[in-house]
């Protein structure tokens, strides 16, 4: 278990803004930052991160809370994998209460951790055997050695060697107690019924680990050395319950920061084009592993920049698979170039030939729009055929379909129509023709559908909200929030005193004998409660290292407003700051959380009342509650 000084200083170092620009592209906004969410499609940022109080909102799928619960959320991890995440990130030693664990907590390890930790260990495992054993430096280093990388970048990438005997890591696992059936479910070992010690899948090749966004080991490509051998170069992990391919971009850990930065995104295809370009200082660039450019994957890059640069080999083979790409890309509203490399070079064998600033100029400059690019593919291939170059130009038109901002739309129309010398209404024409086919190849079943229409009841949807609990949560976030503001008030007398926001709220519960109705309010308030004890008020500063996430989301919601998210002063629309407002809003929730309990306690009272007995005192106390009730809303009204 990690150390609470540990989880302290965990806290005190990491930035939430660097954490999560990791993973979104932030821009500023007044003290916040500003970006899309990367938990929901949307057009218009609504994700707010406050450095100055180190936590973030997610306004369109309401999530929130801590650089730790940001990993949560975004990598799947588990709280302390979490703080391990944050503390390796800002070099941070972890410290921990050594201990046993007991038969049950083994047992408790859920399967997909177990995958994650195996693939650590076969990675480990996989360096070690490059780095250390004769076999692996003698066939394994010596081709990456072939291939000119330093050492620095082998490490850098964790590159390995899996041995040629059949099944040796299988055995090394099986005696470190991994069990059979992790090693199948991991990809990393197969066991036909004629072979029980079972089979390495990687063995005798070299390893590529391939890495989550945060930099965990999800699976591995795996390139064998020997020409004579009749099988597939190229071998990548299965499917597992923590690796999908079409999820998973090879490089994007080792250059999301370069993307970011350079709010551009190179595109390659294969393990070793990644990196050779990042051994040659180019670090900007991820590759797709050989399959096919998928959403997902673009979805990724997306939350870094939305520039992209194709670069592909040069024959036919990676043509198409810029064409694939270039209609997904503009499909996801992502801003397009497209470089193919000389015949006989590509980005790999390309960068090792040139300098850094030779290979970034040359696909600075060469690289085209993807207008350009097809008009010079497909019209090399029309030559002087008119029927062809229709074909060309339709095509083209084609890919501007999937483009989904109008604007973007129309001048690209524009630069069709000068580079062919159309008229820009035939090419609106054909536009709407493909933009028709485009629609209808995404959403086959809806002209089924529109052509049988059905009359249906449409039922109007019923949403139960509980008023008192809307109530107390707004306690709950004034006392967050406004915990140490000091309120002026007059007691009954009219006599004037001061109470804190905090204070008040707890005078209120006690007063009214309250009960907390939900628990995450009940944990918070207990927390408060017990600062009081301690001549110490807990406002949103003592829960921001709260080791509870639910907690901190809590925080988040209390401590960031929702019309942050956009600049009203703009349009000339100013709000007044709730500061300026606390103690009237205060006096106001108090109130309406009395009056809300009150009917509670007159609704719990009525479920009470039986037939079979005396309901004198009963209907007694309901009748006090309600003129009570009549009291305070008459007080509302008022206010009002």
């Amino acid at each position: 278990m990690i150390t609470k000084e540990t989880i302290d200083k965990i806290f005190s170092t990491i930035r939430v803004e660097e954490i999560i620009g990791e993973y979104v592209q932030l821009k500023r906004a007044g003290s916040n930052f500003k970006g899309l969410s990367p938990f929901h499609e949307e057009k218009t940022p609504s994700f707010v991160v406050s450095p100055s109080k180190q936590i973030w909102k997610d306004f369109s799928t309401g999530k929130g809370g801590t650089a730790i619960s940001f990993l949560m959320e975004i990598e799947n991890f588990t709280y302390p994998e979490a703080l391990h995440h944050a503390a390796k990130k800002y070099g941070i030693e972890i410290e921990e209460n050594i201990r046993e664990y007991s038969e049950e907590e083994k047992q408790s390890q859920t399967e997909r951790d177990l995958l994650y930790k195996i693939h650590e260990v076969a990675n480990d495992y996989f360096q070690d055997q490059l780095w250390e054993s004769e076999e692996g430096k003698m066939i394994g280093l010596s081709y990456f050695k072939e291939r000119e990388l330093r050492d620095d970048i082998i490490k850098k990438f964790q590159l390995g060697y899996s041995p040629e005997k059949k099944n040796a890591f299988t055995e090394f696992a099986l005696e470190k107690s991994y069990s059979r059936e992790i090693l199948e479910k991991s990809g990393l070992s197969i066991f036909p019924e004629n072979t029980p010690s079972g089979i390495d899948r990687f063995r005798d090749r070299v390893i590529f680990p391939i890495h989550s966004f945060s930099g965990r080991v999800l699976g591995f490509g795996a390139r064998i050395l020997k020409n004579n051998v009749k099988t597939a170069k190229y071998l990548n992990s299965p499917e597992t319950e923590i690796y999908h391919k079409s999820n998973v971009l090879y490089g994007l850990n080792q250059g999301k920061q370069a993307i970011s930065r350079k709010n551009l995104c190179l595109l390659v295809e294969g393990y070793m084009d990644v990196v050779s370009l990042h051994q040659s200082g180019i670090e900007n660039v991820v590759a797709s592993s050989g399959t096919s450019l998928t959403t997902e994957q673009i979805k990724l890059i997306k939350r870094l920049t939305e520039n992209v640069t194709i670069l592909f080999d040069g024959d036919n083979a990676g043509i198409k698979a810029s064409f694939r790409s270039i209609d997904m890309l503009l499909t996801e509203g992502m801003n397009i170039r497209v470089l193919l490399f000389p015949d006989g070079d590509d980005p790999d064998s390309f960068a090792r030939k040139h300098p850094r600033e030779y290979v970034e100029n040359f696909i600075d400059k060469e690289a085209n729009d993807f207008i350009d690019f097809k008009a010079e593919i497909l019209l090399k291939e029309a030559d002087s055929d008119p029927i062809k170059k229709a074909d060309a130009i339709r095509d083209i038109v084609k890919s501007v379909s999937f483009v989904q901002n109008a604007l973007k739309r129309e001048v690209y129309l524009k630069e069709v129509s000068n580079k062919f010398g159309l008229s820009e209404q035939s090419l609106f024409n054909e536009l709407q023709i493909q933009t028709n086919i485009t629609t209808k190849e995404a959403k086959p079943h809806v002209a089924e559908k529109a052509s049988q229409p059905k009359l249906e009841v449409v039922r109007e949807a019923v949403f139960s909200v509980n008023p008192l609990w809307v109530q107390e949560e707004k306690l709950v976030e004034l006392m967050l929030k406004y915990g140490d503001f000091v309120l002026d008030r007059k007691d009954p007398d009219g006599n004037d005193y001061k109470i804190t926001v905090i204070e008040e709220i707890l005078n209120h519960l006690a007063e009214d004998d309250c009960e907390i109705q939900l628990d995450i309010n009940k944990k918070i308030i207990s927390e408060i409660k017990d600062g009081i004890l301690h001549n110490e008020l807990r406002s949103g500063g003592f829960f921001f290292n709260f080791m509870d996430e639910e907690v901190t989301g809590k925080l988040a919601n209390a401590l960031i407003d929702n019309y942050q998210t956009s600049n009203w002063n703009k349009y000339n629309i100013y709000f007044s700051k709730e500061e300026e407002v606390v103690p009237k809003l205060v006096s106001d929730i108090v109130l309406r959380h009395k009056r809300e309990y009150i009917i509670k306690l007159i609704n719990d009272l009525k479920n009470n009342l039986n037939d079979d007995s005396d309901n004198t005192e009963i209907y007694h106390k309901i009748i006090l509650l309600t003129q009570l009730k009549n009291k305070l809303d008459q007080e509302l009204f008022r206010i009002l």
